[in-house]
């Protein structure tokens, strides 16, 4: 089990949080989500193998901007 941790820039409320689940979500198997307006932050906890851009290109989907910490 590995956890990887994204610093995520934008976000002001739960809706942020929802729409940055949402898109990272779409991309394939990332295992459990969990999203902070709060601290800005963007927790995976998965067993796969997690691709770096293809999270980043999610979060800047939801319209936010990402880099892995």
């Amino acid at each position: 089990m590995s956890v990887i941790e994204y610093q995520v820039t934008g976000m002001t409320c739960g809706h942020c949080e929802m729409s940055v689940r949402e898109e990272v979500g779409k991309i394939g198997p990332v295992g459990k989500i969990d999203v902070s307006a709060a601290t800005g932050r963007l927790v995976l906890t998965t067993d796969a193998a997690v691709d770096d851009a293809a999270v980043i290109a999610a979060v800047d989907e939801a319209g936010y901007k990402a880099v892995r910490i």
